[in-house]
């Protein structure tokens, strides 16, 4: 279903949120909820919905599918807020078609760090039979289910979210046939796995790209609290609870890797060395030597430490007989270039475990 407003009962909880926005930063909902989520519909308390599906605006310099792209706003219950998403439906919409789930990363999609800026990914999905469903909120939280509101990042409910509210308004609007697979970058990278393994009935694949699997110890915690601590200004313990702790425990992929069992896997990593993408003339360098010199030094230095992460990853899967893709580029940062060619060399895997 396209082009149509939901209305809801909760204009009052949304006035809640939207004002409880002004006292804690990013606690807030979109600014257009308020007036997409007035007047009566038959939907239960508590209960998460379409608030609206719109066309989307295409970005500028990318291809322009026209009426399959969409925003899609869903409210969710376990949030108290409205979230936004991007969603690209299939080429052929004559029969049911999966949903790929594809996230961002540390920015949530909230900033320009988005594949929706940074590839033309719409191009690469035009011929492509599956719907592609985006989050655009969710910085700094690493899609998990917090354990306590943040006073910074406010209330964060994302494994309930994307796994339990999200799928079945998915499928409803979007006509789906029910099978999903997920994949994400940088900080994704790592949430994809850690929501593999808290609904391994909802996906078939999985795709991370440049993400830590080992999130409660060595490099893996300290680049947790790299990006919910230095750069979301949040607090790691609010999310997991005291380090090292049975909330690091039980949502770090590593440790839990045996639930990866039965998925299709694919991880790839860079090992920080400059790469191709990695020069002046790169199309995201664009001649810039302090773009260029932030790419090589910081992006290095990240994909360094998830080069080390991926590669503890893939021999705790060896060793428990688990199959799974592993790409290892012998250079390349933390960077965009990367991550499209990731996509497109994972989609094969990804399509095939979708049954496309």
């Amino acid at each position: 279903m396209v082009n149509r407003t939901v209305a809801g009962k909760y204009g009052v909880r949304l006035a809640v949120a939207a004002a409880l926005a002004a006292l804690l930063p990013g606690f807030g909902v979109p600014a257009l909820a308020s007036a997409e989520t007035t007047g009566d519909a038959a939907i239960a308390e508590g209960d998460s919905y379409l608030v609206s599906m719109t066309p989307a605006t295409p970005k500028k310099g990318k291809t322009n599918l026209e009426d399959r792209e969409w925003k899609m706003r869903v409210y969710s219950a376990s949030m108290d807020r409205v979230i936004p998403l991007q969603v690209i439906t299939p080429a052929d919409t004559s029969e049911p078609r999966p949903t790929l789930y594809l996230l961002n990363g540390a920015g949530g999609g909230e900033d320009n760090a988005s594949w929706q800026v940074n590839t033309d990914m719409v191009g690469f999905f035009a011929d492509k039979n599956v719907n592609v469903v985006s989050p655009m909120q969710g910085a700094f939280s690493y899609y998990t289910d917090w354990e306590k509101p943040d006073p910074e990042l406010g209330v964060n409910k994302w494994t309930t979210f994307l796994t339990k509210e999200l799928p079945p308004v998915v499928d409803k609007e979007l006509g789906t046939n029910g099978v999903n697979s997920i994949a994400g970058i940088s900080m994704a990278g790592s949430s994809v796995l850690s929501l593999a393994q808290s609904a391994p009935d909802l996906y078939t694949g999985v795709g991370a790209y440049s993400g830590c699997a080992t999130t409660s110890n060595g490099p893996g915690r300290t680049y947790v609290k790299l990006v919910v601590e230095s750069r979301g200004g949040g607090d790691t313990e609010n999310m997991w609870g005291p380090e090292g702790g049975p909330g690091w425990l039980a949502n770090d992929p590593y440790v839990n890797a045996e639930k990866l069992r039965g998925l299709d896997i694919y991880v790839s990593s860079g090992t920080g060395l400059p790469g191709p993408g990695d020069r002046l003339d790169a199309p995201a360098i664009d001649g810039d030597t302090a773009v260029l010199a932030n790419q090589i030094i910081l992006g290095g230095a990240i994909e360094a430490a998830t080069n080390q992460c991926t590669h503890a990853l893939a021999r705790k899967l060896h060793d428990l007989g688990i199959p799974a893709t592993f790409d290892f580029r012998p250079t390349g940062t933390h960077s965009w270039s990367y991550w499209d060619e990731d996509l497109k060399k994972s989609w094969p895997m990804l399509a095939a475990s979708m049954g496309i």
